[in-house]
């Protein structure tokens, strides 16, 4: 793609030079989707990477697609960065998404679902079940599917019922006996697997002797629909249609009218399940007279009808790979890798002494998450440790990071925690952290009025000799001990006074009214992160007018605020070579002639969810590199509070460059390469055929750090 080189009205904000946010992430689907079609990935990694898909779509529709439509109904002329208006984006959006499905369903229906047969695991239609699998299944539905049911009617003494968030539901057409049709809803029971056993049996013989299990599984659905007569006694069940919606999901919150956060969040995730309709899935065998019936009182448009084919909802496929222990279908187990430093932590106060030494750096899921659990379960038990203060963001169930703060609390520390309620889809669970870590005494704050806290940081301040010492873990991740298994991150273990205190001065900023707008190290969004990140990629412009060498890296997981894309065309328009590892959006378009042409986006999507930030910048030969939890976002720059923090061992710097960055870059088999016109292309493999992810987990040596 090019554009003409003499063009006097282009200018670096030309919509012409940007690529729609929404459809960029749908462009990111399209590479989860391309994983599940991957004949390289094993066979219940490839259902899983289905699920995913799933799982992205729908949050896709209950957020960003539910945002548009907001904008469409009420007339705002908010126009996207390439130019498009709301309708246009909404368009373009219901159009791309039919063909995702399409292509998903496809993959599905018509490449796994043999395979998935020939492995021994068998999804069976009800109709093609035995007699005596049949039995099972209606056995199944009598003693256990049958007393959870609730078939709701609909006639003038009942109103359409509500219908919560992703449900799958049956339209049941029912006839009396005076022959009047009338109309039911049936909830298929999510407590229920969706996929019923029917049969597990021995099948032949292999070649190597071994008799294999053989699965057998039908659709929940199915096996309702076809016992609807145990639920319409005296009823002719005339027909039964399944469909799935899905809602808006976004949680609003006027913070300034909110006299308790915690009160207004749990209101709203209420009211989340009853947001309005943005997507209803059905098959096409659904007549005209019910989709009429479900627009007219989903209060919803023709268009927001998805005609799909089975199943409705592939996140429903999870349950395949989570239940099936069937280890020959899925990547090889790995055991991440423990820094000598954690390796046999003995007395609480050693692994102060570690970090005391030297920084220590893990790289996630590649090093194991456990000498963060160990690190603060120390700081709980070493009778030194007079106080720990930490921000949570997503730390999952059974968390062992609270457990540690929880104990560190009843054994007399001061503990400050900021648990950040509004992180999406995770607001019940810290709610019930932050009610649990309130009845042991800890300080619980809830973050700023109209900002989320999205920085991954905990200090513990530590007695000393005369004084006391701060020791810190900065990350680019959750404090998740179970996604650290699967996402890619990074982590710092520092005692560096000035990092200390810039820490001490975000926890007051954070607790309390401090308005400090300098910091010594740290990068902190919406203090100076934007203004920092801007003059050191100016810093790199100014190398390349000057003629030297400069070069740019970026690992992120989106490229979307504009001034931050306009500066890299400049630095490309400039000389500098500009590498962009964006796992998700990018708005950014590479390679245009005169604008971008130094400027390359790769993206990796592969076993593990990339997640880290990395911030690299050549400086002459004076290599700087930043960690953080930020990505290149108005809402990160903006509107969240964010840390990104810089690595100052040498080793460190010359680590994560060469022994990671430069293996992203060199990467011919994850990668995918994004044309101008944003979409993306894999990369050639040769003889030298690299896989970072497999690079890594490989490649763990001690020498490292």
């Amino acid at each position: 793609m090019t554009l003409p080189p003499n063009d006097p009205i282009l200018t670096l904000s030309d919509p012409k030079l940007y690529i729609n946010r929404e459809l960029g992430m749908l462009e990111f689907q399209r590479r989860v989707l391309e994983e599940a079609q991957d004949e390289n990935n094993p066979l219940l990694e490839r259902v899983k990477f289905l699920a995913i898909f799933g799982s992205n779509m729908d949050e896709f529709f209950m957020v960003r697609v539910s945002g548009i439509r907001k904008q469409v109904e009420a007339h705002i002329p908010d126009i996207s960065i390439d130019g498009r208006t709301p309708r246009d984006v909404l368009a373009a959006i219901r159009k791309t998404s039919h063909e995702l499905y399409e292509e998903a369903l496809h993959c599905w229906n018509k490449k796994l679902l043999p395979k998935l047969d020939k492995a021994g695991i068998h999804i069976l239609d009800y109709t093609r079940l035995n007699p005596a699998q049949r039995e099972r299944a209606d056995t199944y539905f009598r003693e256990v599917v049958f007393p959870v049911l609730t078939p709701l009617a609909l006639d003038p003494g009942h109103p359409f019922p509500h219908i919560s968030n992703l449900s799958l539901n049956l339209a049941v057409v029912i006839r009396d006996t005076k022959g009047n049709e009338k109309f039911a809803r049936l909830k298929v029971p999510d407590t229920l697997p969706r996929l019923v056993p029917v049969k597990r049996s021995s099948g032949g013989e292999r070649k190597d002797g071994t008799i294999p299990r053989q699965h057998y599984f039908v659709w929940l659905e199915q096996v309702i629909a076809a016992n609807l007569t145990l639920l319409f006694p005296g009823m002719q069940v005339v027909s039964a249609h399944p469909f799935r919606i899905v809602r808006d999901a976004d949680v609003e919150i006027q913070e300034l009218e909110a006299d308790d956060l915690l009160e207004t969040m749990q209101a709203s995730i209420r009211r989340r399940k009853f947001g309005s309709v943005v997507q209803v899935a059905i098959y096409e065998s659904m007549p005209s007279s019910v989709r009429d019936l479900l627009i007219e009182n989903l209060e919803v448009r023709p268009t927001d009808l998805y005609i799909q084919s089975s199943p409705l909802g592939l996140v429903s496929l999870w349950q395949l790979y989570n239940t099936l222990e069937l280890h020959e279908l899925k990547y090889p187990p790995y055991k991440p890798f423990v820094i000598p430093a954690f390796r046999q932590p003995g007395a609480p106060a050693d692994i102060f002494d570690a970090i005391r030494q030297e920084n220590l750096l893990l790289h996630h899921p590649y090093d194991s998450f456990t000498p963060v659990v160990d690190f603060l379960n120390a700081a709980a038990r070493d009778p030194q440790v007079l106080a720990i203060k930490q921000t949570l963001y997503r730390v999952g169930q059974n968390s062992p990071v609270v457990e540690a703060l929880l104990e560190a609390s009843e054994r007399g520390k001061q503990v400050a925690v900021l648990v950040e309620l509004k992180a999406r889809f995770d607001e019940e669970s810290n709610i019930g952290w932050a009610r649990r870590l309130e009845q042991v005494g800890v300080h619980v704050v809830y973050g700023l009025v109209g900002l989320k806290t999205h920085s991954k940081i905990a200090m513990v301040v530590r007695r000393e000799g005369e004084g006391i010492r701060r020791y810190l873990h900065l990350a680019t991740g959750n404090y998740n001990p179970s996604t650290a298994r699967i996402y890619e991150d990074l982590g710092l273990f520092t005692c560096d006074e000035e990092m200390g205190a810039d820490a001490t001065d975000l926890f007051n900023y954070l607790t309390g009214y401090s308005t400090k707008q300098d910091y010594k190290k740290l990068l902190v969004a919406p203090v100076n992160l934007r203004r920092r990140l801007e003059a050191l990629i100016r810093r790199e412009i100014a190398h390349a007018r000057a003629g030297k060498k400069a070069h740019l890296i970026f690992k992120v997981n989106a490229i979307v605020d504009q001034p931050i894309i306009q500066l890299l065309y400049e630095a490309s328009q400039s000389g500098v070579q500009v590498d962009l590892l964006v796992r998700g959006i990018c708005c950014l378009r590479p390679g245009l002639k005169g604008v971008s042409e130094n400027i390359r986006v790769i993206s990796i999507v592969g076993r593990y969810l990339e997640h880290s930030r990395i911030y690299y910048f050549y400086n002459d030969g004076a290599e700087e590199i930043y960690l953080g939890s930020a990505d290149l976002m108005p809402r990160n720059l903006d509107h969240r509070v964010e840390v990104v923090f810089p690595l100052e061992k040498p080793g460190h710097v010359h680590y994560m460059k060469s022994q990671v960055l430069d293996i992203y870059l060199k990467d011919t088999l994850r990668a995918r390469l994004m044309r101008p016109d944003g979409t993306y292309v894999r990369a050639k493999a040769d003889n030298n055929a690299l896989d970072v992810q497999a690079w890594l987990m490989s490649h763990r040596v001690e020498k490292k750090m």
